[in-house]
Order: structure tokens, then sequence, then C-alpha cells
């Protein structure tokens, strides 16, 4: 069963609602998960589903946690007009929340940036 709007409102924090559900970015250089170089996972904020692994995060020097490539199956992309450019908007596959955009100027092995806003996603470290 899809949630409704007002269940989004009550299960995110603000900041969270407005980048999941309303499409926002957060200020860059804000997320803590920036600084994260433990071995782990990214996780949706929204649902948990596991969208990158610690592996594929590398510092960008974007603002923003950024990673070469998505878990398999984790994340779905569309194109995004908004602000009179075109960019490649990346969203959870499961839940539908924005994450942030895919910009092709990262590095090996995929020389893609998933540039994703960090209060889009959770960190849950790996048992070893």
């Amino acid at each position: 069963m899809a949630k409704s709007d007002e269940d989004w409102r009550r299960e995110l924090t603000p900041a969270q609602y407005e980048v999941l559900r309303r499409h926002g970015t957060e200020r860059a250089g804000t997320s803590p998960l920036n600084g994260e170089h433990r071995k782990g996972r990214f996780l949706c904020a929204g649902c948990g589903t596991a969208l990158f692994a610690s592996d594929a995060k590398y510092e960008s020097g974007s603002g923003w946690p950024s990673f070469h490539s998505p878990l398999p199956e984790a994340v779905e992309t569309s194109v995004d007009r908004k602000f009179f450019m075109t960019r490649t908007e990346v969203h959870c596959r499961a839940c539908g929340g924005h994450l942030g955009h895919v910009f092709d100027d990262g590095p090996e092995p995929t020389g893609l940036r998933y540039c994703m806003n960090g209060v889009a996603m959770k960190f849950e470290p790996s048992a070893d």
C-alpha cells in the first residue's frame, strides 16, 4: 500500500520530507554523511532500502555525499528540467523518494557521480 502525503509528513523530519517528497536540495556541506568513511551501506531515509555500498563512496568536493554506482536495482532515474537545465534525477526504486542527481563527471569504474542529499539517507555500519 502506498503511503499518503500525510503519512510521509508524520514519519519524516521536515528536512527529509522536503528532499524526499518535494524534490528539495539540502545546503552543500551540511550532511554528516559527507564525513562517513566506515564500512557499511547507505539506506533510504524514507523506507530503509539499501542504496549504496560504502566502497562506492568517494570525495567529489561537491559538498554532498557522492558515489560512483548504486547497489543493483536500488535506484531509478528520471529527467529533471527544473531551473532551466536538464539533469538526471535519482529516486529510491522502492518508495520513489528523491535522492539527488547523477552526473557524468565521476571517477572510474563508471565515470558517474551520484550526488546525493545526505538527509535523504541513513548509514548502516557493517557488523565486521
